[in-house]
């Protein structure tokens, strides 16, 4: 559609209410938030501050009653096991056993199990996967704090220490014995395990089906399938294109990596900035950037995606071809992609092969020729934003959209749109109001191809790479960041910021507000 055209179908839209403008857009909202879903049988909830992370629940029942009753009993078993497992808690189970010395304590069977667990991880990764790794962390804390990194000495203290055996256990009277006072953590695989018998309780309760996301830690159990996305640990933005993507059922899909973010930044800078710690060495292991694994159980997933972040890929090869069900993605320091034999029996058909966006070789990008008016590929815009952590026992996340308007305010390139539910989409008021416009005059609907699932509070990055929606580039010049926010039981807020797009370096920042936090802009050479 041509400038002049769209500004009159924009003046006229403006008169009309919202509700006329997307009259044909709300059929098939409602058709997908109400009998669309209830066909499928399934309902998607989210919580924050779960086991210390946010937690997505999608349950697959009959109707909606029965999936909030398998919710609650998903909410239920977390708060259950967070009383016996958590260690960031003084007064769970495991905290008060914690502090015991020399005492054979009888214990729960969960604490029991983790503990046991944790004995045969350690034995099978030769001490990769280890407990008392929390010594090493607070070693290094305590040296951030200082403005140093631990010595020679303190480092090989530290391994000695942890070396050792930390408690008997009894099988036979269940019970379990700190035999040293080094500090402990159960992080490795304590989550995974929690949320396997969180699904567990779901299907008691009725659901059919049940797919957890703890933090990324993906459990689905029953008839579910479930598509998950695995993050390219080196990708900068959140709206870069995943690494791979995989299909499962009845299975586990664990990660963890030393990427973009750090336990002690200022003094693990020297280390590669990794927050997994060997506990073999003390030291930050910064030879592999994330490592992702698929297994049967969540014990088996976790344990080994901590424990491929600290062993050699050939370690990590040989243990998985010992451990029955398990495959692997690993993206190691120096670019290469290692995936186990049995990987590809996942991916989903069309999603791997190809060059990824945040990282095409020079060769492959278009030059810029001089004169010709387009967007110089040498530069990005990089957008950095924050969703504020508010206090509010009726917290929903916001809906988010961010998109590109020219200088007509033609959208021509949404970079987010993180919803939950189509049916709540027109509460983005200038962005759904812009999209169906587009929609009724060229017959697009951005909102299936690009929206994502809401986003908890935290920072988060996008990118754009100066093209439009149907991947062209865009004429050089002036372009406005539209970001807009709209909350359940909470506010609304839209920014908007013009910038010049012409080859010469620019940022700006925009202090935002209740529903959005600071929001920086950066054109940059990438």
């Amino acid at each position: 559609m041509d400038a002049k055209n769209w500004k009159l179908l924009r003046r006229a839209a403006a008169c009309l209410p919202l509700a006329m403008v997307a009259t044909q857009t709300n059929v098939w909202a409602d058709s997908a938030a109400t009998h669309g879903e209830r066909e499928a049988g399934t309902w998607t909830f989210h919580h924050e501050h779960v086991l210390g992370t946010s937690l997505e629940i999608k349950v697959k029942a009959t109707s909606l009653p029965e999936a909030q009753h398998a919710e609650a009993a998903v909410l239920t078993e977390y708060d259950r096991q967070g009383r016996i497992l958590s260690a960031w808690r003084a007064d769970s189970e495991f905290s008060r056993w914690e502090k015991t010395h020399f005492e054979a304590v009888p214990v729960s069977q969960e604490l029991f199990d983790v503990l046991a667990g944790f004995d045969r991880w350690r034995e099978a990764t030769n001490g990769a996967l280890d407990p008392s790794t929390e010594a090493a962390a607070k070693l290094w804390r305590q040296a951030a704090a200082e403005g140093r990194t631990p010595s020679a000495a303190e480092l090989r203290e530290t391994v000695e220490a942890m070396q050792q055996p930390h408690w008997q256990l009894d099988v036979s009277h269940r019970t379990a014995a700190r035999i040293t006072a080094v500090p402990l953590a159960l992080a490795s695989f304590a989550k995974s395990y929690v949320s396997e018998q969180a699904a567990e309780a779901a299907l008691h309760a009725g659901a059919s089906g049940v797919m957890l996301n703890a933090g990324g830690d993906v459990v689905v159990r029953g008839a579910m399938r479930q598509v998950v996305d695995v993050t390219d640990p080196r990708a900068a933005a959140e709206n870069d294109l995943a690494l791979d993507r995989v299909a499962v059922e009845n299975r586990v899909v664990a990660t963890s990596g030393s990427y973009r973010r750090g336990v002690v930044q200022a003094a693990m800078a020297v280390e590669g900035q990794s927050h997994i710690l060997d506990p073999r060495t003390a030291r930050p292991a910064g030879h592999v950037l994330s490592s992702t694994v698929i297994a049967k159980d969540a014990e088996t997933a976790g344990a080994l995606a901590t424990a491929f972040s600290v062993m050699s890929p050939e370690e990590s090869a040989r243990l998985a071809e010992r451990t029955p069900g398990v495959d692997y993605l690993i993206v190691t320091a120096d670019g290469r992609e290692l995936r186990s034999a049995g990987w590809n029996a996942y991916q989903v058909p069309g999603t791997t092969g190809g060059l990824r966006a945040a990282y095409v070789p020079a060769a492959f990008a278009v030059p810029h020729a001089a004169g010709a008016g387009l967007w110089n590929p040498a530069f990005e815009l990089m957008l950095s934003l924050e969703l504020p952590r508010i206090d509010d026992a009726r917290y929903r996340r916001p809906y988010v959209a961010v998109w590109i308007e020219d200088a007509d305010h033609y959208p021509v390139r949404t970079l987010a749109l993180w919803t939950q539910n189509p049916r709540w989409l027109p509460e983005l008021k200038q962005w759904y109001r812009d999209d169906q416009l587009r929609n009724l005059s060229e017959g697009t609907d951005i909102s299936k191809t690009v929206s994502s699932a809401t986003r908890p509070p935290g920072h988060y990055t996008l990118k754009w790479d100066g093209k439009d929606n149907d991947g062209k580039p865009v004429k050089a010049g002036k372009y406005t960041v539209v970001i807009e926010a709209s909350r359940e039981h909470g506010g609304y807020q839209i920014e908007h910021k013009e910038l010049d797009f012409t080859g010469q370096p620019a940022q700006a920042a925009l202090q935002g507000g209740q529903e959005l936090g600071t929001i920086t802009l950066d054109y940059r050479k990438q």
